[in-house]
């Protein structure tokens, strides 16, 4: 076979530059993005968890104390929505160490 005939392949420093210039043109997004939202990212908001109590009381609220537990019937194997503000922004579910009760997101809105 002639060295004519031979295939094509391109050489590994072009391949090289194309993974850099993916990498640069991401960054740039990125950097956009940031400037974009840098106005708006000291703005407070507050996050919600909503938990449905359907049989809730307003007695059952009265009748909290520190320590109390507040049984639900929402399965465990369901997450919870998560809202900013009111606006529902993904799923979420309870997570929970020694002293502390946390909330770990599992999908977005």
């Amino acid at each position: 076979m002639s060295a004519a005939a031979a295939p094509a392949v391109s050489p590994p420093a072009e391949k090289s530059k194309s993974v850099e210039a993916t990498s640069d043109l991401r960054a740039e997004e990125l950097r956009v993005t940031e400037l974009r939202w840098r106005p708006v990212l000291d703005l407070p908001c507050q996050l919600t968890v909503d938990l449905p109590l359907p049989h809730f009381k307003v007695a059952d609220f009265l009748g909290l104390r520190l320590g109390s537990v507040v049984g639900t019937n929402w399965r465990l194997a369901h997450d919870i929505p998560l809202r900013v503000n009111g606006t529902l922004i993904g799923w979420a579910e309870f997570e929970g160490t020694r002293s502390q009760l946390a909330v770990r997101v599992t999908d977005l809105a």
